[in-house]
Formats: C-alpha cells, structure tokens, sequence
C-alpha cells in the first residue's frame, strides 16, 4: 500500500481531534462576552478553553499510545507515524495544562488553526477539482462534526471540573 494513503489516515485522525476548537473557542468567548464583570461565569467558562483543549491534546495522546502498543520502540514509532510534524504538533497541546500557557486563551487558538486550515485547504482542493465524486468533502464533514463534539464535550468536562471544585473550595473554608 502507498505511504499516502496511511498519511491521509493520520491528517483524518488530527483532524478529528484538534480542527473543531476554532469554532468551540469563537462560540465560548461570544458568549462569555467582552465585560467580565457583567458575566463573571462566561469569563470563567472563557478560561477552561486551553485547558479543554489540553484534555483533547492527552486523549490524543491516548490514542496514539494505544495505536503503538505493544511496541513503543523508536523504530516502530518512526515507522508508524507519517506526518511526524504535525503530530507532534499536536501532541504540543499537552503543554496547555501547564497553567502559565493555559491563562493565554488566544494561544490554543492559533496552536488548534493549523488543523483547521488543514481541513480547510482539504476541502477547497476537492472542490476545485473538476470531479464529481464529492466522499472527501462529506468524510471532512463527518469528521469536523465528531471534532466539534469531542471539542464540546471536553469543555464541557473541564466545566464540570471547575464547578465541582470551586464549589468543595468553597465548602470545606465555611
């Protein structure tokens, strides 16, 4: 089999984790809004963002871990990752846990729009091309629909986490 075809699967699998926070991130900071002290729980909500995207980054992780396994030698990663670069850039979004990186917002943003300009440049090919076999498109739609819900839901995770242990804060000072 050509090494294309296991590279297209690899940008497919970046793309169903990491090109859905563009649009999870402009839909939670417009309705956090721009004045803080008027919506204290959207400026807050706003703040989970690069931690959200840090989890989807370790569930990334996960799954490449599980891909290698049994074998995590250096040869078989070498041999099984086909677009190194871009994975590890992935990979980098681990470092959003690190509370100095993650108080940036904007930074998860432009780390998560290489991905989506992946999907994008994806589509505008298809497009352009003079066939009419449209798969690609409808398999690019499927996969940013599962990234936005996994994006979403790994907010929504963080959310919970927040809330959860603000309120144990606030429980165990009273």
């Amino acid at each position: 089999m050509d090494n294309s075809f296991f590279s297209h699967l690899q940008l497919l699998e970046l793309m169903a984790f990491f090109s859905g926070y563009p649009l999870v991130y402009a839909v939670i900071i417009s309705i956090a809004g721009k004045k803080p002290e008027k919506n204290s729980f959207g400026e807050s909500a706003a703040s989970m963002l690069p931690f959200a995207y840090a989890l989807v980054g370790t569930l990334f992780l996960g799954f490449q871990l599980k891909k290698l396994y049994p074998d995590y030698s250096f040869e078989h990663i070498k041999l099984t990752m086909q677009v190194p670069l871009l994975t590890l850039w992935g990979l980098l979004s681990i470092l959003f846990w690190i509370p100095a990186i993650g108080k940036k917002k904007y930074v998860s943003l432009i780390h998560s729009l290489v991905f989506f300009f992946v999907l994008v440049k994806d589509i505008v090919m298809q497009l352009s091309a003079s066939s009419t076999d449209n798969d690609i498109v409808k398999n690019d739609k499927n996969i940013y629909t599962h990234s936005l819900a996994l994006n979403f839901g790994a907010f929504l995770v963080m959310l919970l986490i927040s809330f959860l242990y603000t309120r144990y804060k606030k429980s165990t000072t009273s």
